[in-house]
């Protein structure tokens, strides 16, 4: 049994056990399920027309207590596939098992928690089940990892937090003696106008490669009836290789329109030092529309565009309905 599994179970152990104390001592629970579940079918366009599919692409199942004294546990549990088996087998891991403790401003939480670096800019874009954000999308960092972090509200306007993970993602085990280091502040100088600036170091812990650096600033701006924000994001050598640099910005915008409907699009731009990562850089469009069918259930028809950037590469095209499931 490796570390990381060891301390997993034990703090997966310690959430059921503060919960079911929780329970003995209120008639009712403070906690509750987290069941959510995305899945869509999707069809390519003109020349990928036999393309088409349903995909369950993601489950999340787990709980939460919130307990005395600003204190919450939380575990949850994602069952997907992974991008290393080359098959359609389901595959479990732990995506959160944590521990907070909130007091005034200050909220420390530790164990296998949702990193830092791009979880603002994902729940401003607000459709994951859709579309991950773009640094998730394109492999500029974890939205899990083992470790603890830092957040301190000085302010309504102005708020920092600090996080060390391993630097390795919830899905593997620790293999170098690296960490990363990430610091983060988000600006709110008027209402519904966000400012966010965040910066990581990710070590390598080995001789004969290079520390991965992250940088990344969003501007986004929310009004009651829509939203519209940008992030421009900066990898420097990328898989702990020197020069091996990405970067690349992404633009979303939300309309909310009555009965429930909002109307969405986003347009991303990846790219990389000197064409070194040419057969991956693109630039990417999506345009839908979201329903919310009562309050647990999401339809999300939409359309897409991928514009390889390599010589010769042909735009693809793919219609989507996309499905949330979630509690």
């Amino acid at each position: 049994m490796t570390d990381k599994t060891i301390v997993l179970t034990g703090l997966l152990a310690c959430i059921c056990l503060t919960s079911k104390a929780q329970d003995a001592k209120s008639a009712e629970p403070t906690g509750k399920a987290i069941i959510q579940m995305f899945a869509n079918f999707n069809t390519g366009l003109f020349e990928q027309n036999d393309t088409r599919a349903f995909y369950l692409e993601r489950s999340y199942l787990g709980c939460e207590y919130d307990l005395d004294d600003g204190l919450s546990v939380k575990g949850v549990i994602d069952i997907g596939k992974s991008s290393d088996v080359d098959d359609y087998q389901r595959l479990a891991y732990i995506k959160n098992a944590l521990v907070s403790w909130k007091t005034g401003g200050l909220t420390l939480t530790g164990g296998l928690i949702s990193t830092t670096q791009f979880n603002f800019q994902e729940k401003f874009w607000g459709y994951r089940y859709i579309l991950k954000p773009f640094q998730d999308r394109y492999n500029f960092g974890y939205s899990a990892d083992l470790g603890i972090s830092l957040a301190y509200k000085f302010a309504d306007r102005f708020s920092a937090d600090a996080i060390i993970v391993n630097g390795e993602g919830y899905k593997k085990v620790q293999k170098s003696n690296g960490l990363n280091y990430g610091l983060g502040v988000t600006l709110t100088p008027f209402k519904g106008f966000h400012l966010r600036l965040y910066g990581a170091v990710n070590e390598s812990g080995l001789d004969d490669k290079e520390n991965v650096i992250n940088m990344a600033v969003f501007v986004g701006y929310r009004a009651d009836f829509f939203s519209i924000g940008a992030e421009y994001n900066n990898m420097l050598n990328a898989s702990y290789n020197r020069d091996a640099d990405q970067f690349g910005y992404s633009v979303y915008a939300t309309v909310k329109l009555p009965e429930s409907t909002e109307v969405f699009g986003r347009y991303d731009n990846l790219s990389s030092k000197d064409d070194w990562n040419i057969a991956e850089d693109e630039s990417a469009v999506i345009l839908g529309a979201q329903f919310k069918l009562g309050k647990y259930v999401k339809v999300a028809p939409n359309f897409r565009m991928t514009m390889p950037k390599a010589d010769g590469a042909d735009n693809s095209y793919s219609a989507y309905v996309s499905c949330c499931f979630g509690l």
